[in-house]
């Protein structure tokens, strides 16, 4: 049995679960800031606030991500001669 550690994909299935639940929140937030009762100022100063969310929890996501790959690639010189 080999100890080396591959690099772990996920499924088709867990990426499209993904997908389509980050697909779900956005349409029911949009629907919901959209359908609430106040003045239109209002409603766009939420609609920006959730995409500088979103795209903070992507930065964020993306940084840890990196982060991780670094330390799983840490330079060994004489490993594998």
């Amino acid at each position: 049995m080999s100890d080396t550690p591959g690099k772990q994909q996920n499924t088709a299935a867990f990426y499209g679960q993904a997908v389509a639940s980050f697909a779900v929140a956005m349409a029911a937030t949009a629907i919901g800031i959209f359908k609430l009762n106040a003045d239109a100022w209002v409603r766009g100063f939420l609609a920006i606030a959730v995409l500088y969310l979103v795209t903070s929890a992507f930065t964020l996501a993306k940084v840890i991500r990196d982060r991780q790959e670094a330390v799983e690639r840490s330079y060994h010189p004489f490993e594998k001669l």
